[in-house]
């Protein structure tokens, strides 16, 4: 028996089992609202507890995070998140994306966004300046169909690269605040007439995970869900059941509404859950349970940011229906940021041209 063959197995083996490649970690930021307290309240928590467990006074969310995704206000902090400062690392900590996120109104969010995104240098930032992958959905009225905009398409072509601070405009123009917006490529190639991305995408989990999966450029080294690791912060249901139907047992149309928003978010929460279901801790979904529209947004005004982060943990049980879990909200997060801080730093990929997409269609705006 040759002894080298031998030991080039047994090498083999031992590096497949023990020394695979770090798992790709994905970050998805629900829509839902306008103050945005349950997404915020649970990226200052783990923004807080990288940098406790690092021991790093200055580390990031993006630091350990492959790629970020959003919709509607979850679409602006994942845009601020990652938005480069032009040496690859990002403009704002989690506190600076949550308090700005939660300063628009319909008045003042052009004029607040344009100057988010624009460098001390004058520089407009495009979605090719990002020091991490980010994926925001809106719906396009013109040809009746999703549009995500991504880091990967605006890489292989000017004509799906667009200004960052009208991609978040675009997510996030809700029908009965903002009219539609145009929304045009930097090279003038591409629009689209955008509304809201809540209507169609509200949790943006699934787009995020398909396009690791199909993007071989970026993420060479992920075959299957297996390979990932995948935080996903909801931002609360948009109305009670008691508010969704009148007097009589109607339901209104904005009530209805509601329940298409919330139904795809579970929708898209069941089907990961399933997916991930041998592989339970990989993914992970804050939600908070019980919430009521209130005068200040989707949380009543009772509901502080310390309170939902102490609420017991729901997941989605594999066959349907959800369990209330021992951790709460906040136990969770910490959990996931330990294992985040023992893969260490994500590597920071630069988007770079490519002459044939690898990437979902869908994913990349077409």
């Amino acid at each position: 028996m040759d002894l080298s063959k031998v030991t080039l197995d047994i090498f083999t083996k031992l590096e497949q089992k023990w020394l695979s490649p770090r798992k790709t970690r994905i970050l998805s930021i629900d829509g839902g609202g306008t103050t945005a307290i349950v997404a915020g309240a649970s990226i200052l928590h783990l923004e807080d507890q990288i940098r406790l467990q690092t021991g790093d006074p200055h580390a990031q969310i993006s630091d350990f995070f492959d790629i970020v995704a959003g919709t509607g206000i979850g679409g602006i902090l994942a845009a601020l998140l990652v938005a480069d400062d032009g040496s690859g690392k990002p403009m704002f900590t989690a506190r600076d994306a949550v308090r700005r996120s939660r300063r628009y109104s319909a008045g003042s969010m052009d004029r607040a966004l344009e100057a988010a995104f624009r460098r001390e240098d004058g520089k407009v930032l495009t979605m090719k300046d990002t020091c991490k992958p980010l994926l925001v959905p809106c719906y396009d009225l013109r040809s009746s169909a999703p549009f995500v905009f991504s880091r990967a398409g605006a890489s292989e072509s000017p004509s799906f690269d667009f200004e960052l601070w009208k991609v978040c405009r675009a997510t996030s123009a809700t029908p009965s605040l903002f009219k539609p917006v145009n929304v045009v490529s930097v090279d003038g190639k591409t629009s689209c007439l955008a509304v809201d991305g809540g209507l169609v995408m509200n949790n943006p989990s699934a787009a995020a995970v398909t396009h690791v999966l199909h993007n071989k450029r970026d993420f060479p080294s992920v075959n299957g869900v297996d390979d990932l690791l995948v935080l996903s912060l909801g931002n609360g249901s948009s109305s009670s059941l008691g508010g969704k139907l009148r007097r009589n047992g109607d339901c209104s149309t904005s009530c209805v509404v509601d329940i298409v928003t919330d139904g795809v978010s579970d929708t898209v929460d069941q089907m990961l859950g399933n997916a991930f279901c041998w592989n339970r801790t990989d993914y992970v979904r804050i939600q908070v349970s019980g919430l009521t529209r209130g005068g200040e947004g989707i949380v009543g005004p009772r509901k502080t940011a310390e309170e939902l982060l102490k609420e017991r943990g729901v997941e989605t049980a594999p066959f349907g229906g959800k369990r209330l879990l021992s951790e709460t909200n906040g136990e969770r997060i910490e959990s996931f940021v330990q294992r985040l801080v023992a893969s260490g730093k994500s590597t920071s990929l630069p988007p770079s041209p490519c002459k044939e997409s690898a990437v979902n269609p869908l994913a990349d705006g077409r």
